[in-house]
């Protein structure tokens, strides 16, 4: 099965029409404030107008208000929500779209226990940050911790590059791969060449 491949922290409209040029499955979309890939609503909106069918657009959180995750659902054409904070599975299931719930591979000693806590889940983000903190730091985890009882499928992030995706994918086989600063030329601006040379990796590599 060919591995998914999902570009997240995208900001810029020259970066969201490169992604759907490459043919990449997925767009995340980060709703935190303090994030440096922070995006406003109305920002939001206009990149999604640009995303053509069957380009999935995932909206990240993390323990964010209630109401503010329903404005954005209702404003933006939201496919899947992406949850990274301390959020239990009752709040992640209260929504009418999927989820996707972070793991914090930097301090979950049981990874296969933390996803046991969310059956309703539609699968996993195992990220190398540690609990309470944001993805995206660019580091990677021991990609030979991840438990096989993990029976969602697993989308491997944190630390990935055009340089070791081929390797992760191998020794992973993930549903997908899921990528920020591997690909970008500075925080919330992605790099052209790396883009192309990732998703090249992940189909060819």
């Amino acid at each position: 099965m060919q591995t998914r491949i999902k570009f997240c922290g995208m900001t810029q409209k020259n970066d969201v029409e490169h992604a759907i040029n490459l043919g990449v499955d997925a767009l995340g979309f980060v709703f935190v404030q303090g994030s440096p890939r922070y995006l406003k609503i109305d920002e939001a909106s206009k990149l999604f107008k640009l995303i053509p069918p069957y380009v999935i657009k995932v909206a990240l959180f993390m323990n964010a208000e209630v109401g503010e995750i329903a404005t954005i659902i209702s404003r933006l054409s939201v496919n899947i929500l992406q949850f990274h904070g301390d959020e239990d599975e009752k709040f992640c299931n209260q929504f009418s779209n999927p989820y996707l719930k972070a793991v914090p591979m930097g301090s979950s000693h049981s990874p296969a226990e933390f996803c046991a806590k969310f059956p309703s889940a539609t699968g996993f983000v195992l990220d190398s940050n540690a609990a309470g903190q944001m993805g995206g730091s660019g580091e990677k985890f021991a990609w030979d911790s991840i438990p096989t009882q993990i029976d969602k499928p697993v989308i491997l992030a944190g630390g990935l590059t055009p340089e070791n995706v081929a390797e992760a994918i191998r020794i992973v086989h993930p549903y997908a791969v899921d990528v920020s600063s591997g690909i970008e030329a500075s925080k919330g601006i992605k790099d052209t060449v790396k883009m192309d040379k990732f998703v090249e990796e992940v189909r060819h590599g």
